[in-house]
C-alpha cells in the first residue's frame, strides 16, 4: 500500500487561531479569573523631574475598599533589570518600582494603591498628594560605539560628490489593541505565584521576575495564553509588573493591573525618536566611496531589556547592502526625562535604512542618475554574499539585484515615470519613491519538544511565543510535513513556563527561523529514530542555536501624489518585493508584510509622539495621536521569492519588520519627488497635510529646502 505523503510547507492551510479570536474565546490577561483579588491602580508623576518632598497617603487609605497603599520606601532592596549590553554602557542605570528621593518623567509610578475593585483603587488615587520639587530635565549618554574602515576623509577629498543628509524619526506610541495587563494567583500551601503576563518573553518574565524580587524560579510560573499585539513594546518588564507581583507575594493575595489606554501613552515604552546625520561620497559615475553617520537613539527615565537594541542597529546596519569601501559610524544612546524608549516593530532597521536610502536619492538627484541604475550599480553581488560588513554583520545570502530587477518590473516603473511626468505637465504634485532594504533577524537560540503518540498525534511545546503570528499554524506545518501525518493531528503549544521548555520568545523575527529550525530537528530526530525501528511513543527535547543572523531583504516602490492646495498625501500605488528565504505560509508572509507597511505607513505619514517644554505629554489619546485606519492602508502588490539562509536549518529568514523597514524609505523619497518641482530637497516625518502643505507654501514663496 502506498503511503501518502503530505506536503504542507509552503501553503496556507487554514490559520488555526482564527476560529478562536473570532468567536470570542480568546483568553487574554484581563480575561483571567482570579480569586477576590486585589485591584491595582498607579499614582503616578506629574511633573518631569524633582525631588519628592512628600507623599501624603493617609486620606487615600481610608477611602472605600483600600486595603494598602505603597510607596518606593517600603519595597526594600530590590535587584535591578537586566540589559542587553549589545552597546558598551558607560554606567547601570537605576530601575525603580516606585519612585523613592527623585522622579525621572511625567507619569512615572510614585505610589500603588490596592484596593477590592478597579473604581475604589482609582479614586483612592486622587486622595494621593504628592509635593515634588521641579527639577532641571537632564540627558546623560548611556552607550555608543564606534566603527570604521578605510580613510572616509581620504576617500571625500577625491570624491567628485558628497551628499548629506539628516533624518529625525518622531517617536511613536506603539499601540497594540490588548495594553500592558497583568494578573497574579497566589498559592499559600506552596507560597508560589501564578502570572498571566501580555508579554513576548514569559520564559524572561520569570527569570527577571526572581532576579529582581530575589526569589527561586520555581516560585514563579509564568502564562501567556493570547496576547493582543505588543510590536517590541511588551518584550521587556515594566516596575509595574514587579509591583504587582511583589504585592501578591507581600499580601499573600491574588492581584492583578490592566494598564488604561492613557497609562501607555504615559508610560509604556515609545518607539523610534532617533536623530540621525550622514554623509556619502561618490564618484562621477555613481560608485560609492564612503559613508560618515552619526546616530543618536533617545531612551527615557528607565531603560528596559531591549532598550540598546534601537541605537545598535541604527547604526550596525548600515551600509545596507551596498558595498562602501570606506565607512565611519557612531551611534549613542541617551537616557532623557521622558517615557521609556525600547524596541519596536523594526528597531533600528528603519532608522538605518531611511538615511541610507535618503542618501542615494540625493545622490541620484545630483548625478541625474536613475533611482534603480543608482543602486544596482552599487549593491553588493550575489557572488559577493556572504559578505562580512565593518560593522561585524554577516550578509548571509541571496540576490540584491534580483530584488530590484523583480520590482522594476513587476511595478511598471517606466511607465510609473511616464504617468508622472504627464500629470506633473498638467501641474499635478506626483511622486515615484523607491527604496532598497534589509532585515536581520533574531540571533541565538530557541528550544523544541516534539512527542509522537502512540495513537499518532503529534505533541509540540514550543520555547517561543506568538502574539497572533499564527505560529501554532506554521509549526504544525513543520511537523506534518517532516513526520508525514495530517496537519490535523498536530497540537502546538507554548508560553507556559511550566509546560513549554525553556525559550527566548517573540522578538527581531527570530521565531520562524530559529524557533522553527527547532521544531524542525526534533521532528528529524524522531523520524530517524522511528526509521531506524524505535516504536511509538518517541520524544525529542532540542535546544537549537543558529550558525547566525538569517538577513531578509527586498524593495519597495511608492507612487504618491500630494493634493496641492490643501497638502493632503495619497498613497496611490505601492509594490513590494521580498526574500524571506523559504516561505512555510504565504498567507502569513503576506499579513506580516501588510502589517508591518501599515505600521511604516504611520510612521512616515501620521504618528508622532508629543511632549511640551516641561516634558507634559500632549499626545496623551487617539484624539491626539494619529493612527492609521484601514481606509488609511493602500492596496499592496505583494511579490517574493526565496533564497533560503544558511544560517538556521530551515533556510527561513524573518518578515516580520519588512514593512517597518521598507515602507518610510519608499513613502518619504516619494514625498520629496512629489515637491522637488518646487525646489523641495528634504522633508521631516511624519508627512501630514499641515507639514507638506507648508513646504508647499515655503517653495513657493521662494524658499525651498
Amino acid at each position: 500500500m502506498k503511503v501518502q505523503q503530505h506536503s504542507y510547507i509552503g501553503r496556507s492551510p487554514d490559520k488555526r487561531e482564527d476560529r478562536v479570536f473570532l468567536t470570542g474565546q480568546g483568553c487574554y490577561t484581563d480575561d483571567v479569573a482570579l480569586s477576590d483579588p486585589l485591584q491595582v491602580h498607579f499614582v503616578r508623576s506629574d511633573v518631569q523631574c524633582g525631588k519628592i518632598i512628600e507623599i501624603e497617603i493617609d486620606d487615600a487609605s481610608q477611602a472605600d475598599g483600600v486595603l494598602a497603599i505603597h510607596v518606593g520606601a517600603e519595597m526594600g532592596d530590590l535587584g535591578k533589570l537586566a540589559i542587553n549590553p549589545v552597546l558598551p554602557m558607560m554606567f547601570t542605570p537605576d530601575y525603580p518600582i516606585l519612585a523613592t528621593q527623585t522622579v525621572g518623567a511625567v507619569g512615572q509610578p510614585i505610589a500603588a494603591v490596592l484596593a477590592g475593585t478597579k473604581s475604589q483603587a482609582v479614586d483612592a488615587a486622587e486622595l494621593v498628594y504628592a509635593d515634588i520639587a521641579d527639577g532641571t530635565a537632564q540627558s546623560r549618554d548611556l552607550a555608543a560605539q564606534h566603527w570604521a574602515c578605510g580613510d572616509v576623509d581620504a576617500e571625500i577629498a577625491r570624491s567628485a560628490h558628497v551628499v548629506e543628509c539628516t533624518v529625525q524619526h518622531p517617536r511613536l506610541a506603539p499601540s497594540p489593541m490588548e495594553p500592558r495587563a497583568i494578573a497574579v494567583a497566589y498559592d499559600d500551601a506552596t507560597q508560589s505565584v501564578t502570572v498571566w503576563h501580555s508579554t513576548q518573553t514569559p520564559h524572561r518574565t520569570r527569570s527577571e521576575l526572581a532576579a529582581i524580587l530575589g526569589l527561586d524560579a520555581g516560585r514563579i510560573r509564568v502564562i501567556a495564553s493570547h496576547v493582543g499585539g505588543a510590536f517590541g513594546m511588551k518584550a521587556s518588564l515594566y516596575p509595574e509588573d514587579v509591583f504587582t507581583v511583589w504585592a501578591a507575594f507581600h499580601h499573600k493575595r491574588d492581584v492583578k493591573w490592566t494598564a488604561t489606554r492613557s497609562e501607555e501613552f504615559l508610560s509604556a515604552t515609545h518607539g523610534r525618536g532617533v536623530t540621525s546625520h550622514g554623509q556619502l561620497a561618490f564618484d562621477e559615475d555613481g560608485t560609492f566611496l564612503a559613508l560618515r553617520a552619526d546616530v543618536s537613539a533617545p531612551l527615557g527615565a528607565w531603560v528596559p531589556n531591549s532598550g540598546l537594541i534601537t541605537g545598535w542597529n541604527a547604526a550596525r546596519v548600515l551600509p545596507s547592502g551596498y558595498r562602501m569601501p570606506a565607512l565611519d559610524i557612531s551611534t549613542k544612546a541617551v537616557m532623557t526625562n521622558l517615557a521609556p524608549t525600547g524596541i519596536y516593530r523594526g528597531a533600528g532597521r528603519p532608522e538605518a535604512n531611511v538615511l541610507m536610502e535618503r542618501l542615494i536619492d540625493k545622490a541620484a538627484r545630483v548625478l541625474g542618475c536613475d533611482l534603480f541604475e543608482i543602486r544596482e550599480r552599487n549593491l553588493l553581488d550575489a557572488a559577493a554574499l556572504p559578505h562580512e560588513t565593518a560593522t561585524g554583520n554577516v550578509l548571509d545570502s541571496g540576490s540584491y539585484a534580483q530584488a530590484l530587477s523583480m520590482l522594476k518590473e513587476k511595478a511598471g516603473y517606466d511607465a510609473c515615470l511616464s504617468d508622472r511626468d504627464a500629470r506633473r505637465a498638467q501641474g499635478e504634485l506626483v511622486g515615484v519613491g523607491v527604496a532598497f532594504y534589509v532585515e536581520p533577524s533574531g540571533n541565538g537560540w530557541e528550544s523544541a519538544r516534539v512527542t509522537w503518540d502512540g495513537d499518532g498525534r503529534v505533541q509540540v511545546a514550543s520555547g517561543s511565543s506568538s502574539q497572533g503570528h499564527g505560529r501554532e499554524t506554521s509549526f504544525a506545518q513543520i511537523v506534518a510535513d517532516v513526520l508525514n501525518v495530517s496537519i490535523d493531528r498536530v497540537d502546538v503549544t507554548m508560553a507556559d513556563t511550566a509546560t513549554s521548555p525553556e525559550g527566548i520568545g517573540a522578538l527581531a523575527s527570530r521565531s520562524t527561523a530559529i524557533g522553527g529550525s527547532a521544531v524542525l530537528k526534533a521532528c528529524e530526530e524522531i523520524k530517524a529514530r522511528h526509521a531506524s525501528g524505535e516504536a511509538l511513543p518517541l520524544s525529542a527535547d532540542i535546544r537549537y542555536e543558529n550558525e547566525g543572523q538569517a538577513w531578509g531583504y527586498g524593495a519597495y516602490l511608492v507612487v504618491l501624489s500630494v493634493d496641492r492646495e490643501t497638502g493632503t498625501p495619497h498613497l496611490e500605488r505601492v509594490t513590494c518585493v521580498d526574500d524571506a528565504g523559504r516561505i512555510i505560509n504565504p498567507t502569513l508572509v503576506d499579513g506580516q508584510i501588510r502589517g508591518g507597511f501599515a505600521q511604516g505607513l504611520g510612521e512616515a505619514l501620521m504618528e508622532r509622539v508629543v511632549y511640551d517644554e516641561d516634558g507634559q505629554l500632549l499626545t496623551g489619546s487617539f484624539m491626539d495621536y494619529a493612527l492609521p485606519r484601514a481606509l488609511d492602508v493602500p492596496a499592496l502588490e505583494i511579490h517574493k521569492f526565496e533564497t533560503p539562509s544558511p544560517m538556521n536549518a530551515l533556510g527561513a529568514k524573518g518578515v516580520g519588520e519588512a514593512g517597518t523597514i521598507g515602507a518610510p524609505a519608499a513613502i518619504l523619497n516619494a514625498a520629496v519627488d512629489a515637491l522637488s518641482p518646487l525646489g523641495v530637497r528634504d522633508l521631516t516625518m511624519p508627512l501630514t497635510s499641515q507639514t507638506l502643505w507648508q513646504a508647499i507654501w515655503a517653495a513657493e514663496q521662494g524658499n525651498a529646502t
